[in-house]
C-alpha cells in the first residue's frame, strides 16, 4: 500500500488539526504510506475552496455526499458538529471507506450503536478521536501500571473541566440543544476522562451520578430573546470498575479559569500516579519505598525514552503539543489500515465510552446506580 487518499469534512479547530496531522504524519513517522490530501469539504463551498488551498488539498467541495462517494478517496475524516456524525459515518462505511470520526460518536446512544453495527459489517476500518490516549506520558503510565509499579489499582480520580460555557451572557449555540449536540459537558469533555479512566483501570462496571444545568437559558445572538439550555453544564459520578477498584469522575464546561483541566490520579497499593493535561509532558509518580524521610513525588519529563516522543524530537524538555497527539493518532490509524489490524479506539471501543456517559446522564435523571453494559 503506497498511498491513501484523505477526504476531510469540516474546517474548524479540529478540522485544521486533522489536516495538519495527515499532512505531517509521514514526515514524522516514515514507516507508513503516503497520505494524499485529496478533498476538503465545508459549507459554503467557497470556504472549502479557500481553506483547501491553505491546507494543501487538491480538491474541495461543498457537498459531503460527493466526497464520501468519490472512488479515489480511501479515508473519510469527520470533524463536524455532533448531529452530522451518524449520517456521514454510515454513508462512508457503506461506500467502503475507512472512517476517522471525532468524538462523541453521535447525539444519541441508539445512533452510536447503529454506527458501531455499521462498522462491524463494513470492510473499512474505523477510529474515534480520543487523542489524549496517545500521549507518550499516558502510554508510559499504562506501562507502569501493567508492570505493577504502583501495585494493585484501587482508586481513580478524574476531572475534565473548561470554562468555555462559564459566562452566563455567552450567546446560545447548537451546543446547548439536545438534537444538535446530544449530551453537554459529558459529550464534549467527560468522554475524554472516561477514556483515560478505562485505559488505566479497566472497564467501568457500574455508577451512580448527578448532573446540573447552571445557566438554564442563554441570550440569542440576534438579541431577540433567550433560549433554553437543554443539556448539562456539570456532571459527577461515583464509579466501580470491573477490577473492583472504585473512582470518581467530574466534568464541567462552566469552571472559570480552567482551560483544559483533563487531570487524573491513579492510586495503587504501592504508590500513585498523577497527571495534569495543562502540563501534558509531565507524569508524576509516588512510590512507597525507602526511608520515609526521603519519600516524595518524582516528576517524569517525557523524552525519547517514552515513545513515540522520539519520532518528533530526541531531546527532553522540548515538549509535544495537542496537534502532535493527533499526528500520533493518525499514524496509528494509517498503520492499522496498512497492516490490516484493528485500530484503537474503533467504533466498538468508542461505543463502550458512549455507554458510560449515557449511563451517567440516565443515572442523574433516575437516581439509580446503573451498569453501562445494560444500556
Amino acid at each position: 500500500m503506497e498511498r491513501l487518499n484523505l477526504g476531510l469534512i469540516g474546517t474548524g479547530f479540529m478540522g485544521k488539526i486533522h489536516a495538519l496531522a495527515f499532512r505531517n504524519v509521514r514526515a514524522v513517522f516514515g514507516d507508513i504510506p503516503e497520505i494524499g490530501l485529496y478533498t476538503l469539504c465545508d459549507v459554503p463551498a467557497d470556504r472549502a475552496a479557500a481553506l483547501g488551498d491553505q491546507f494543501g488539498f487538491a480538491n474541495s467541495t461543498g457537498d459531503w455526499r460527493d466526497l464520501v462517494a468519490h472512488p479515489e478517496i480511501d479515508i473519510v475524516s469527520i470533524t463536524t458538529p455532533n448531529n452530522l456524525h451518524h449520517a456521514m459515518a454510515t454513508a462512508a462505511l457503506a461506500a467502503g471507506k475507512h472512517v476517522y470520526c471525532e468524538k462523541p460518536l453521535a447525539v444519541t446512544l441508539d445512533d452510536a450503536v447503529d454506527m458501531a453495527r455499521a462498522a462491524d459489517a463494513a470492510p473499512g476500518k474505523t477510529m474515534v478521536g480520543y487523542n489524549y490516549l496517545k500521549n507518550p506520558a499516558f502510554l508510559h503510565a499504562q506501562r507502569l501500571v501493567a508492570d505493577g509499579a504502583i501495585g494493585d489499582v484501587v482508586h481513580f480520580r478524574g476531572w475534565a473541566d473548561e470554562d468555555y460555557q462559564a459566562d452566563p451572557d455567552l450567546a446560545w449555540t447548537w451546543r446547548a440543544r439536545l438534537a444538535d449536540a446530544g449530551l453537554g459537558t459529558l459529550g464534549d469533555l467527560g468522554c475524554h476522562i472516561v477514556s483515560l479512566a478505562c485505559g488505566l483501570a479497566g472497564p467501568i462496571e457500574s455508577l451512580i451520578a448527578d448532573t446540573q444545568i447552571i445557566h438554564t437559558t442563554r441570550p440569542l445572538a440576534d438579541g431577540s430573546g433567550r433560549a433554553a439550555v437543554e443539556n448539562e453544564d456539570t456532571a459527577s459520578a461515583i464509579v466501580r470498575f470491573a477490577s473492583g477498584a472504585h473512582g470518581t469522575l467530574s466534568t464541567s464546561r462552566s469552571a472559570w479559569g480552567r482551560k483544559n483541566k483533563l487531570d487524573w490520579e491513579l492510586h495503587g497499593t504501592k504508590g500513585m500516579l498523577v497527571f495534569h493535561q495543562e502540563r501534558m509532558n509531565e507524569l508524576r509518580i509516588y512510590l512507597n519505598r525507602g526511608e520515609a524521610s526521603e519519600q516524595g513525588f518524582t516528576t517524569i519529563l517525557t523524552s525519547a525514552d517514552h515513545p513515540p516522543y522520539d519520532a518528533f524530537c530526541p531531546a527532553p524538555g522540548h515538549q509535544l503539543g495537542v496537534g502532535d497527539l493527533k499526528t500520533i493518532e493518525a499514524a496509528s490509524f494509517v498503520r492499522a489500515i496498512a497492516g490490516d489490524e484493528r485500530p484503537f479506539p474503533d467504533f466498538a471501543a468508542a461505543l463502550d465510552i458512549e455507554r458510560v456517559i449515557h449511563a451517567i446522564d440516565r443515572s442523574a435523571r433516575s437516581g439509580e446506580r446503573l451498569r453501562p453494559d445494560d444500556l
